[in-house]
Parts: C-alpha cells; sequence; structure tokens
C-alpha cells in the first residue's frame, strides 16, 4: 500500500499534459510578433541615426554637443514612462490574453511614430516643437512597455521546448532588422539629399514609413489566436471559479492586480533580479551600439556621418546573419553558457573594440564595430527564450514586463544620454568601453544565479513538442521515470523498515 501511494505522488505525464504545437499556429505567431518589434527598432533605428538632425530642427539654439545631449534626453524619456506602460498592459496580458494587449500596443506605437512626421519644426512654433516630439516619445514609451515583454511570452508560449532559444531569437532579429532598414532608410536619404536637405525636409520621410508597417503589423496580429499555456492557464481558473474555490476572498485578492504584483516582488524577487542583471546587459550593449555608436563616431571622433552610419548597419547586418544561429545553439548548449561567455567577453574586449574605433579610417574601426556586434548577438540570440522562463504562466507577462522595463529604463534607454553626457563632461573617449565592462560585470552575476531552462517546459506549464509522436515518447519515458523512482523510494523505505543488515 505504501509503495502504491509512494507511486501517486510521483506522478507521470499524461497525453493531456503535453502540447502538441501546430507549426503554421507557430510561424504566424513567430512572425506578428517579430514585426511589432521590427516597427519598434525601425523608429529607434531612424532617431539614433537622426541624432544630429533632430537636434538642429528641435533644439537649434544649442551647441552642437548639446544639441546631440538634448536630443539623447527626448529618447531617453520615452523609457522613463516604460515601467509605467509595463505596470498597465503586463498584469492585463495576463487577465485578458497576451493577443489582445500587443494588438493595442500595435497601435499606438504605429501612430505616436508616424504622427512625428508631421511635427512642425522649433522655426515654426517655437518651443512647442521639442514640446509635440516629447509627448510622441512618451505614447511611443508606454506602448512599448507592454511590446517586448508580450512579444517573448507570445512566442514562448507558441514555442516547441527544444526550439525555443531557435524560434524566439526571430523576436530579436525583427529588432534588428528594424533597425537596420531605419538607419539604413536614413543612409540613403543622407548621401541623396546631404545635410541641408535632410535638415530641411528629408528627415520627416522615415518617419512617415512607420504608417503602413503599423497597418501591416496590427492586421497580422488581429489575426492571432491566444497562446495555447494561457488558454489552459484560463481554463483552469474558469475550473476553479465554477468549483466555488473563485468565491474565496483570499483567492480573489491573489488574482486581482494588486494581489499578482505583491507575488511577483515577494514570491519571485529572485527571479525578478536575475531577469533585471540580464535585461541590463544586453540593452546596455543594443543602445551603445545601435543608439550611441553612430553618434559617438560622427560627433565625438569626427568622422563622416556616412562612414559611421555604414559602420554601424554593417554591424547590425553581421547580428542579423549569426542571431537564429546563436538562438539554436542556446538549444543545444543552454542559455547560461551563452549568457556567460557572452558577459566575460564584454568585460574583456569592450576596450580593444573602442580602440580600433578610434583609429579612424575604415579598416580598424570596422574591425571595432564587428566585435561589439559578435558581444552584441550574444545576448540578443538568446534573451527572448530565457527570460519568460523565469516566471510562471499566470504571473509571466506582468512580471517580465515590470523587471524588464524598470531596468531597461534605468539603464538600457539612458545609455546614450549618460554616455554622451560623460564624454563631454570629462573629455575621456573611452567611457563607453568603461560603461559596457561595469554592464558585463553586473549581466555575470546574474548569469551565476540564472538556472538552465534550455529544453525544458516553461514554469506553470505543460511539456511542449511538435508531433504527436514526440508526445506519445515523452509520456512513455516519463511514465518510466516515475516508475523508476518510485521504485527506488520503495526500496529505499522497506530498507528502513527492515534496519541494518546484521
Amino acid at each position: 500500500m505504501v509503495r502504491t501511494l509512494i507511486r501517486r505522488r510521483k506522478k507521470s505525464f499524461r497525453e493531456d499534459d503535453v502540447t502538441v504545437t501546430d507549426p503554421p499556429k507557430v510561424r504566424r505567431a513567430v512572425t506578428a510578433a517579430a514585426l511589432g518589434n521590427t516597427m519598434e527598432w525601425f523608429d529607434f533605428g531612424v532617431y539614433a541615426y537622426l541624432a544630429g538632425t533632430l537636434g538642429k530642427v528641435f533644439f537649434p539654439s544649442s551647441s552642437p554637443g548639446a544639441q546631440v545631449v538634448s536630443t539623447f534626453a527626448t529618447f531617453a524619456a520615452a523609457f522613463l514612462v516604460r515601467p509605467l506602460g509595463g505596470l498597465v498592459f503586463g498584469p492585463l496580458g495576463d487577465r485578458v490574453g497576451r493577443q489582445k494587449v500587443l494588438a493595442l500596443t500595435m497601435i499606438m506605437m504605429a501612430a505616436s511614430t508616424f504622427a512625428v512626421g508631421f511635427l512642425p519644426t522649433y522655426a515654426a512654433v517655437g518651443f512647442a516643437a521639442p514640446l509635440l516630439l516629447l509627448v510622441c516619445r512618451l505614447v511611443q514609451g508606454f506602448s512599448t512597455g507592454g511590446e517586448y515583454a508580450g512579444a517573448t511570452t507570445y512566442i514562448a508560449e507558441y514555442a516547441p521546448d527544444k526550439r525555443r532559444g531557435f524560434l524566439g531569437s526571430w523576436l530579436d532579429f525583427g529588432t534588428f532588422v528594424g533597425y537596420s532598414l531605419g538607419s539604413g532608410l536614413v543612409t540613403v536619404l543622407t548621401a541623396v539629399l546631404g545635410t541641408d536637405g535632410m535638415t530641411d525636409w528629408g528627415w520627416r520621410i522615415p518617419f512617415f514609413v512607420a504608417g503602413p508597417m503599423g497597418i501591416i503589423g496590427l492586421y497580422m496580429r488581429l489575426k492571432l489566436e491566444e497562446t495555447p499555456a494561457f488558454q489552459k492557464e484560463e481554463a483552469y481558473q474558469a475550473t476553479e471559479s465554477r468549483s466555488g474555490s473563485g468565491d474565496d476572498p483570499v483567492e480573489e485578492a491573489r488574482q486581482s492586480g494588486k494581489g499578482r504584483l505583491k507575488e511577483i516582488f515577494t514570491k519571485h524577487w529572485e527571479a525578478v533580479l536575475i531577469c533585471m542583471g540580464l535585461v541590463l546587459l544586453y540593452n546596455v550593449t543594443n543602445y551603445m551600439v545601435t543608439s550611441y555608436l553612430p553618434t559617438y563616431m560622427s560627433s565625438t571622433l569626427g568622422e563622416p556621418e556616412t562612414t559611421s552610419q555604414l559602420l554601424v548597419l554593417g554591424t547590425m547586418l553581421l547580428v542579423v546573419l549569426l542571431i537564429t544561429t546563436v538562438g539554436r545553439t542556446s538549444d543545444r548548449w543552454g542559455r547560461r553558457p551563452v549568457f556567460m561567455a557572452g558577459s566575460v567577453a564584454l568585460i574583456a574586449l569592450s576596450a580593444p573594440a573602442f580602440l580600433l574605433i578610434r583609429q579612424g579610417g575604415i579598416l580598424l574601426p570596422a574591425l571595432g564595430c564587428a566585435v561589439l556586434g559578435l558581444l552584441l548577438v550574444c545576448f540578443a540570440g538568446t534573451a527572448a527564450s530565457t527570460l519568460p522562463a523565469l516566471f510562471p504562466t499566470r504571473l509571466r507577462y506582468g512580471a517580465l514586463s515590470i523587471a524588464f522595463n524598470i531596468s531597461v529604463s534605468i539603464f538600457g534607454g539612458t545609455t546614450p544620454l549618460f554616455t554622451s553626457g560623460l564624454v563631454e563632461a570629462t573629455g575621456n573617449e573611452m567611457v563607453p568601453a568603461y560603461y559596457l565592462m561595469v554592464a558585463g560585470v553586473i549581466g555575470l552575476v546574474a548569469t551565476f544565479f540564472l538556472h538552465e531552462t534550455a529544453g525544458r517546459p516553461l514554469r506553470g506549464s505543460g511539456p511542449m513538442v511538435e508531433t504527436p509522436e514526440q508526445a506519445r515518447e515523452l509520456v512513455a519515458r516519463s511514465r518510466t521515470a516515475a516508475g523508476r523512482q518510485a521504485r527506488d523510494v520503495w526500496l529505499r523505505v522497506r530498507d528502513l523498515w527492515r534496519g541494518p543488515p546484521h
């Protein structure tokens, strides 16, 4: 009887516990989520490459250095409201569904980016011009607060366990494709129209492109279904409600917005801190390369704008080419080794990379940019599969939104502002390298406490496989393992009853 009770406690998987993914639905989910990131980072690429031009248009009375700082201050202001967006959209996504919130964030993001193209200049309306730019950036930041966490959650909850790294990497593939499209468009326009043409009216064109991109992305997201993990969680909550447990005041408080927030910071605080450390590592590197590096090379080092733009654009194309390979590698070798290797390399190679960039010309700066691109892809190819796995299904969107956006707001989005300000104040052109090295140390500490999740089910969810054959094989293996585990426990209990041999 004891053996029977032990066997019951060590339950194996049933066929209902294993989700078999639908490949066409997975492809649609990955494409729609990645397209939203493409849209978001198209704007970032445009804004980073137009920093000098926007400074002249919206802050003409300042010195060139102050114009750049003012433009990046407006850029950073959008990140101050991202935690608010995360607090609103994250818990909302856990309650009403991922798909609905992702459609809403797409609308807000596309509309606010499109509106920048219609803004009047400082010469036309004075101080109202930068204020209107700030309003558009705040709306962008608020909507983005629910975008990346929702997109990573959506892909992670659709992906088979053994391919989550590869499929998740397509989200950040969209990120860098969007950045490359935005920065490439600005580079072409600058070459065709010249600096004066871009300052007069050419700067508006990239923002106008955001409108049609947003419509396409919205259409794709409206066609999506809810994730299997969320559907199962929703069905479970409905069953609990019908059984009467939903009338429990304690359970009602737990399911409320305040109850979820309290649970995130009391029961999952370690996962929140690990998430913030990894996000800091990824986003400081990301914004240093994508948002600050073009301005650093042109404004600080005095390189021609076209040269600096082409070098960073080439770096982004390198990341695009390698990112899915890194994602697939993390499925095979694990997320933790990739993050660990990238953190150590960031500490060791940041200074040599910036020394190469400072040499001038084309070849050595290109080599320095390539080093930074290889460092960045270690984090970009792994983040989307690592971060959602830190939290359980019922809290995943909210917890990830809050942790991600707090870290991005404080450390990631402010990277161009802080770095440009420190370079301006100290005159030390190696400040960006030191900044990256500090980020590498913090990321290394976070990775040390990270538990490996590659090939394993998400917390709070059952296994996900690609075919019915894989599901049957998994169930059979789990039954065998459960039987062996129960047998081993029974043998130990029997030996305890019999006592030591005489």
